[in-house]
């Protein structure tokens, strides 16, 4: 009788230590870090001052990152910035411009964190809203 005890309590206890334990076939999920407060500045050369308002966030793989982003960020919203306020109407317009805009700050943040950190860590960056006016 002792035996079939101590059986059923080893087995009570390896199944619940394997269920802890996470599938192979599991992804890791990412983190999404946004630059608060919002990005706002002007842009433009011509007479009229234009602005721009971008709520961004960037995707990070792991939370290590993601404090190495967050120890980042005033270089990176510098860097944003300053690439924002050189566009023009035309840099703006369109979907499609929109988008380059977009892939061209994921390169500006990426080059950033990869001469302070040896690697670029973001994997994405997202405009969860773009205002032009």
């Amino acid at each position: 009788m002792k035996y079939i005890i101590f059986f059923c309590l080893a087995l009570g206890m390896t199944s619940s230590a394997l269920a802890e334990k996470p599938k192979t076939g599991d992804t890791i999920r990412p983190i999404y870090y946004a630059l608060v407060p919002a990005l706002v500045g002007n842009y433009g050369s011509n007479g009229k001052l234009k602005y721009y308002k971008a709520d961004v966030a960037l995707r990070v793989g792991s939370s290590v990152a993601e404090e190495r982003v967050k120890h980042h960020e005033p270089l990176i919203r510098n860097q944003l910035v300053m690439l924002f306020s050189q566009q023009t109407d035309a840099s703006l317009g369109s979907v499609e411009a929109k988008e380059a805009l977009r892939q061209e700050a994921l390169r500006q943040v990426q080059g950033v964190l990869r001469q302070e950190e040896g690697r670029p860590l973001v994997d994405d960056l997202l405009f969860n809203n773009l205002i032009i006016q």
